[in-house]
C-alpha cells in the first residue's frame, strides 16, 4: 500500500481521542488499538493483491472491505464474540472519522458480525456462598480477603471496580459505595450489614501491612507491601480460600459478581434493578441470568414432572433446589 501512513495516521489520533477526551481505561484503548491494527494489516496485504479496489485511504474503504475482513477472522476460526467486538471498535472509529470530516459515511453501519453462542455464566448456590463468606479472620490478611469477598458478593462489583475504589468511596453510615465501571460511569450501589461489618473489622487494621508502610492512602484494599491491590492479586486470594475450604477451583472474583446477580433475580425478578446494580449499558446483557434461571427450573421440570419424559427409567434423582426465602434473606444481608 503505497500511503499506508495516512491509515495509522488516523488510528493513532483516534486512540489519542479515546485515552484522553473520553478517558478510557488504557486496557480499553488497548483492545481499540489491537483490533485496528488488524484492520489496517489486513487492507495493506489487501493492496497488494492486483484488484481494483484498493483501499489507500479511511475514505475509500467500502463495506465489502470491512465485510471481507470480518469473514476472514471467522474463516481463522475466530469466535463470533472476538468479531463483534472488532466490528464494534470499527464502527467507534469511522464514527469518529465522520465527526472529524475525514469520511462521509460509516461502512461499517450496513452488516453485522455473526452471532455467538452464549455461555451461561458460573456461579455457585447460596450455601457454597455461606461457607465461603463464613470464614474466621485470624490476620491482617485474612480481615483483608474477608472483606473483599463480602464487598463482591454484597454489592456485584467487577474485579476492577473493587480493585479501583478508594476509602472516600465508602460510606459506611448509610451503607453505600460508589465505583466507577465500564467507560468510567459513576454509580453507587447499596452495601449489606456483614459486608459494612467485614470492611470496619478491615479498616481498623488496615494500616498494619505485614511488609511495608501504608503507600497508597487512598486505596480502600492494599497489598501486604502497602501499594493499592493488584486483580491479579484478588484472583489469587479468591483461589486460595476456595481450595481451603474444598469449594470449586474454578471460582473467580466474577463468579460471585455472576452468582450475587442470579441469586437476587431469582428472589427478586426485578430485571430492571439488577441491570442497574450490575451497570449494564443495555438490559439484554442482564437478561443471561433470566436463561440461568430457567435452565434450573427446566432442569426440575425434567426430571420431577410426570409427563416431562416418556418412561420412568429416564428420570434422574431430582436435586433439591435452593430455598428461595433464605436466598433473599442472605442476598439482603450480604
Amino acid at each position: 500500500m503505497s500511503d499506508n501512513g495516512a491509515l495509522q495516521t488516523e488510528v493513532t489520533a483516534f486512540l489519542s481521542h479515546l485515552e484522553q477526551e473520553r478517558q478510557l481505561s488504557s486496557h480499553t484503548v488497548s483492545n481499540y488499538g489491537r483490533d485496528l491494527a488488524g484492520l489496517v494489516a489486513y487492507l495493506e496485504n489487501e493492496a497488494a493483491k492486483p484488484r481494483a479496489d484498493e483501499a489507500h485511504r479511511w475514505e475509500d474503504v467500502g463495506t465489502h472491505h470491512l465485510q471481507r475482513y470480518i469473514s476472514t477472522g471467522r474463516k481463522q476460526g475466530l469466535a463470533g464474540r472476538t468479531l463483534q467486538r472488532r466490528l464494534s471498535s470499527i464502527r467507534s472509529f469511522f464514527n469518529y472519522l465522520a465527526r472529524e470530516q475525514k469520511v462521509t459515511v460509516n461502512p461499517a453501519m450496513s452488516f453485522s458480525a455473526p452471532k455467538t453462542s452464549r455461555h451461561l455464566p458460573k456461579t455457585i448456590d447460596t450455601d457454597q456462598i455461606s461457607q465461603l463468606l463464613e470464614i474466621e479472620p485470624t490476620d491482617w490478611h485474612g480481615l483483608r480477603d474477608r472483606a473483599m469477598l463480602e464487598l463482591f458478593y454484597s454489592s456485584g462489583l467487577r474485579l476492577a471496580e473493587l480493585v479501583g475504589s478508594n476509602i472516600i468511596d465508602i460510606t459506611l453510615d448509610d451503607g453505600s459505595i460508589k465505583v466507577r465501571g465500564k467507560g468510567n460511569k459513576e454509580r453507587i450501589l447499596p452495601v449489606g450489614s456483614k459486608a459494612i461489618k467485614a470492611i470496619q473489622s478491615w479498616l481498623g487494621e488496615r494500616a498494619q501491612c505485614p511488609k511495608g508502610a501504608v503507600e497508597d492512602e487512598d486505596a480502600l484494599f492494599l497489598s501486604e507491601r502497602g501499594n493499592r491491590i493488584s486483580p491479579r492479586n484478588v484472583q489469587a486470594r479468591v483461589k486460595a480460600w476456595c481450595l481451603k475450604l474444598g469449594l470449586p477451583a474454578r471460582v473467580h472474583p466474577h463468579t460471585l459478581r455472576h452468582s450475587f446477580a442470579s441469586h437476587l433475580l431469582e428472589s427478586s425478578q426485578d430485571l430492571r434493578a439488577v441491570q442497574e446494580l450490575l451497570g449494564h449499558a443495555d438490559i439484554a446483557t442482564t437478561q443471561i441470568y433470566t436463561h440461568l434461571d430457567f435452565q434450573h427450573l427446566a432442569e426440575v421440570y425434567d426430571r420431577a414432572h410426570p409427563r416431562a419424559q416418556k418412561t420412568s427409567s429416564q428420570k434422574a434423582p431430582i436435586q433439591k433446589a435452593p430455598n428461595q426465602k433464605s436466598n433473599a434473606q442472605k442476598v439482603t444481608d450480604k
